[in-house]
């Protein structure tokens, strides 16, 4: 069921299978979520956004219905993701001119040392990343801060899956490596 085209698991999520849902997500979940958070610039929003993208796939209402002949299925989900988040975004900026100045007040933000602790671990995790090979660097570059699937590094790359699969697992493993002796961040956070 793995090797199902987009549009043949979207007709099977309308006819209501849920295995089908999970590959989907599967396949889009970090690309959708990059491109929320692009949006967002939230964790929580864009995580919510992706939630309500793939309710609104399995209840077949919000989201329209998908047309081949209108273009490719990302780019129908990217649109949906890029809507839901834009959404999200006037709703969540009406609520915050209904609060009450003394609200933020007691807001708890993080302190100063927290901010700085993130700082020297994107540093550190930035430096290991620098020390790995260029087409491991390439890997995760492209899997985790710009969220493409593995299959679609595979086809932009023009190499095998498996080669891209290896690759980000190689790199990971020498990330951790690297970290760990460095002092740097927990590895088993990767």
């Amino acid at each position: 069921m793995n090797k199902l085209t987009d549009v043949e698991l979207y007709e099977r999520i309308r006819s209501r299978d849920k295995e089908a849902l999970e590959l989907l997500y599967d396949r889009y979940e970090k690309l959708l979520y990059s491109f929320a958070y692009r949006f967002t610039k939230d964790t929580q929003m864009a995580e919510e956004v992706m939630q309500d993208v793939f309710l609104k796939l399995w209840r077949g209402k919000g989201a329209g219905t998908y047309a081949e002949e209108r273009g490719k299925f990302s780019s129908w989900l990217l649109t949906i993701v890029r809507n839901g988040s834009i959404d999200l975004i006037r709703k969540k900026k009406v609520k915050e001119v209904e609060w009450d100045n003394r609200d933020s007040l007691r807001e708890d933000l993080p302190g100063v040392e927290k901010e700085i602790e993130d700082k020297e671990e994107r540093d550190a995790l930035r430096k290991a990343i620098h020390t790995l090979p260029d087409a491991q660097q390439r890997m995760i570059c492209l899997f985790y801060f710009q969220g493409m699937s593995q299959r679609e590094i595979a086809e932009k790359c023009d190499i095998p899956l498996g080669t891209v699969k290896g690759r980000v697992r190689l790199a990971l493993k020498k990330l951790r490596e690297n970290l760990e002796q460095k002092g740097g961040i927990d590895g088993e956070r990767l």
